[in-house]
Order: C-alpha cells, then structure tokens, then sequence
C-alpha cells in the first residue's frame, strides 16, 4: 500500500506535469518568432520524466497555507521545476558529472547531443521567468518581481549555480565541515528554500511568516542533501534512476564520508524535529509540510 503522503506528492506531481506539458507546447508565445522542434523535444525530454516534483510541491503546499493554492501557484511551481531541470540537464554534460542516466533514462545530451542539452537548459532556465513574470501568473506585479528576484538569487552565482561551481573546485580536495556546508546550502538547498518562501509570497503572509518557512525550507534543503549523500554511499544505481557512488569516485568531501552513515542518520532525524518545531504555530494546516520533512529525510531514491 502506498503511504498517504507519497500518493499526495503524486497527486501535485501530476498536477506540474499537465501544466508542464501545457507550458511546453508547441505553439509560439506572443513576442516568440518559433518554437524549434528538436529543441522543443529535447527541453520536455529534460522535464516529462517522471521525478517527485518535491520543489513544486512545497510551493504548491506553502501558499495552501494561506488559502492560495490556485493557478498562479500552478505556474510558479511550473517554473521552478524548469529551472530544477535546466540544472540537471547542465549537471549531467561531460564538462560537469558526465552521467548516462537521469530517472532512468537517457541523459539528454545523451538522447539528443550536447549541444542541443546546453540550448535546452538554457531555455528552460530562461522560460522559467517568462512563466512566472507573464500576465497569466494572476498576482500583484510586486509579488511577481519579488518571486523573479527570489529565484534569480536561488538560481545564481549567490545560490545553485554557485554551489555547483563550488562543488566542481572541490573534487579531490578536502573541504572543511563548514565550506562543505556552504556548498550543499547553495547547490541544493538554495532552490528549496525558494521553494517554500515563494508559497508565502504567493499567499501574501507577513514576514515574520515567510522568514518561518525560509527557515524550514533551508532545513530539510540540508536533509535533502544529507539523505542524497547517504544514498549515494548505500543505495544502488537501479534504485536511483542513476549511477552511485559518484562522489567517492571523484573524491568529492560530503558530510555522509566524513562524519560516516549512523552520523548522517541522527543528524536527519535532528533536522526533521527541528523542521517539525519551526512549523509549530501552523498547527494542523502544515502537515503536510511535516510530512515532506520526513519523507525528504527517509527516502529511498
């Protein structure tokens, strides 16, 4: 039987791929010359894969929160899932972590060549602006600009692609615990905080409100991680869509080979009830943001 919060997560998962494919349809935008065909092919294959969609997710689940769970949520999850994606496209090129599989599929550099994967990132990256600044995405213009500039700064220098470059220059050294930290923060727990502070912006909450699910967003971001970096010591390749034990080979510092597996695991558990405790005042409302807490911590793919 399929645990309650995984056929939840599926339900919002479906919900971003109808909106998804309707977004990446072959129809020319208003201001769009033409949509290429083999590029066009080439950024759904990087999108239309099947994934758990935890960032839209949380978006989608932050703004219920304050009774704004509609359309524009719809559309901004979309677009964070396009920029999720675009990186993923990028990570998996043979300059960065040269990897066959993704969700188990071909790697679209793979699928297509590598030069058609880097102009689909790269439109997906750009897209994802268009979604979220465009008309249809029916909210105040200051909201709007504050969600662009949001991720503008998660998705940059300052936040993912930042950390991705930390993360390169890192290979075959030892970090210390710290900078491991400001690398993890930026690659990957940068867009999932974005995640859950763009719900609150979504859903005009007051600041001390979207400082909370900041601060929750950047929590499970580093358990996302921790368990990320568990499974890519314990899990095999199968069970994760794609190769494992690719950080020990290129000699990459995580906190999971540092500190070893029983530490990885007391410390998710420690970040679910510290996740668990900045909830609190949501009462009942934000269960299902505990759940991805402990989903986000207990995963096993």
């Amino acid at each position: 039987m399929i645990p309650p919060f995984e056929v939840k997560l599926a339900v919002g998962a479906e919900m971003v791929e109808a909106e998804l494919r309707r977004l990446l349809d072959a129809r020319a935008l208003e201001g769009e010359i033409a949509r290429p065909a083999r590029l066009l092919e080439a950024m759904r294959h990087g999108v239309l894969n099947g994934g758990k969609r935890l960032r839209p997710f949380l978006i989608l689940e932050t703004a219920r929160l304050f009774d704004a769970g509609g359309t524009a949520a719809l559309r901004v999850a979309a677009a964070l899932e396009c920029v999720h994606c675009y990186s993923l496209v990028h990570d998996d090129l043979p300059a960065m972590d040269d990897d066959d599989l993704r969700r188990g599929q071909p790697t679209v550099h793979r699928a297509f060549d590598e030069a058609t994967a880097i102009l689909a990132g790269d439109s997906l990256l750009t897209y994802a602006f268009d979604i979220v600044s465009a008309p249809e995405t029916a909210l105040p213009a200051e909201a709007r600009l504050a969600l662009v500039t949001g991720l503008a700064r998660a998705a940059g220098i300052g936040g993912m692609a930042g950390g991705q470059a930390l993360d390169l220059a890192a290979e075959g050294t030892q970090l210390a615990e710290e900078d491991i930290l400001r690398l993890q923060a930026m690659k990957t727990g940068a867009l999932i905080r974005y995640a859950c502070e763009a719900g609150a912006i979504i859903g005009d909450a007051g600041g001390a409100d979207r400082e909370r699910l900041g601060e929750f967003g950047a929590a499970i971001g580093l358990a996302f991680q921790l368990a990320d970096d568990l499974l890519d010591l314990t899990a095999s390749s199968e069970a994760m869509g794609k190769a494992t034990g690719k950080d020990a080979a290129a000699g990459k510092a995580t906190l999971a080979s540092l500190h070893g597996v029983d530490w990885t695991r007391l410390q998710l558990r420690g970040l679910v009830a510290q996740a668990e405790d900045i909830l609190a005042p949501f009462g009942e409302a934000a269960e299902g943001l505990r759940q991805a807490a402990r989903f986000v911590a207990e995963r096993q793919n």
